[in-house]
């Protein structure tokens, strides 16, 4: 689809009139995405601030342009045609560590690496983010979907995120208003009502050598556990009781490639790209896996990934 048929020509040259030379148009977003496939943006911004961010979505609300926003690029599956309106991406990346509060907190902007921060805090010798050391996402898509690993997630973090409404402007909510759930939050299940902007977490005081060596074992057990590669991260959620691998493993799906795309040998709820692998590649080779393993156990399995842009009715059928 081309850019004109996705915004009228009035939305095109109010984009250009308010955003300039910030604009770009038909951008490969396969560079911008961990999987390293998917289209082109018809348009992009990129929000260097929380202030940006506001701003910029402010404007696209009022223009009625469609638009996402795009952090590191886990977890998403970009779809081959692209995607339409705009693509903001996030590349808000400041953080604040107030080590002198009881209890110490960091603040951060939503497009400031997870794992970064959690490398960071180490220096200082303060817990609460080691087990986020290893995600490569940023701020806001671990509030947005409730990041976790090792027992521990964003639900037990998280004091207070800044959001921006589209009815009621901007707002604190504090954590029990995201409603968390399993990978899950208010916002996940109500795409479009909100963008977070920044977020406060609570940490404890520990020593530099206890939380390094906590986040040094957790990072050894990620290079034990989860293949190298281009890949998206964890495909399905793990299943009441179970592990999304597991089952995926026992039904004999390890190694299956379709494309470009393997179910990885190392850890079965992990697709691996290489080289020539399109959206199409995965989203077929995800319906087969699904497919396979509620045949054999009868398990449906939820999609941890989300699908952003441009599906056809095929493959807009709901895995989640």
């Amino acid at each position: 689809m081309s850019v004109q048929g996705s915004l009228s020509q009035d939305q095109i040259n109010h984009l250009h009139s308010l955003f300039g030379e910030r604009l770009r148009q038909d951008v490969p977003l396969a560079n911008y995405t961990a999987a390293r496939v998917g289209g082109k943006g018809d348009f992009m911004l990129i929000a260097q601030s929380a202030e940006e961010l506001e701003t910029s979505v402010r404007h696209l609300w009022n223009l009625e342009i469609p638009f996402v926003i795009l952090g590191s690029g886990a977890n998403v599956l970009i779809s081959d045609r692209g995607v339409r309106g705009v693509v903001i991406l996030n590349r808000a990346q400041r953080f604040d560590i107030h080590a002198e509060q009881d209890p110490p907190t960091v603040w951060a902007e939503s497009g400031a690496n997870l794992g970064l921060i959690a490398r960071t805090l180490a220096h200082h010798g303060l817990s609460g983010l080691e087990w986020a050391a290893t995600i490569p996402g940023t701020v806001g898509g671990a509030i947005y979907g409730n990041a976790g690993a090792h027992g521990q997630d964003m639900a037990g973090t998280l004091i207070l995120a800044e959001i921006l409404h589209r009815e009621y402007g901007k707002e604190n909510w504090l954590c029990e208003r995201l409603e968390y759930g399993y990978r899950t939050s208010y916002l996940k299940k109500h795409p479009g009502e909100a963008v977070i902007l920044s977020g406060l977490l609570r940490l404890s005081k520990s020593t530099r050598e206890n939380v390094q060596a906590q986040m040094e074992a957790f990072v050894a057990y990620r290079k034990r556990t989860q293949p190298p590669g281009a890949s998206m991260g964890s495909v399905f959620k793990n299943p009441p009781g179970d592990y999304a691998g597991r089952l995926i493993e026992q039904a004999g799906l390890k190694g299956t490639r379709i494309g470009g795309v393997e179910v990885s040998p190392i850890h079965a709820n992990f697709f691996i790209a290489y080289e020539g692998a399109t959206s199409s590649d995965y989203w077929r080779l995800i319906c087969l896996v699904r497919q396979k393993v509620l045949e054999t156990f009868g398990i449906h399995l939820e999609l941890e990934i989300e699908r952003i842009g441009d599906w056809d009715d095929e493959s807009a059928i709901s895995l989640s």
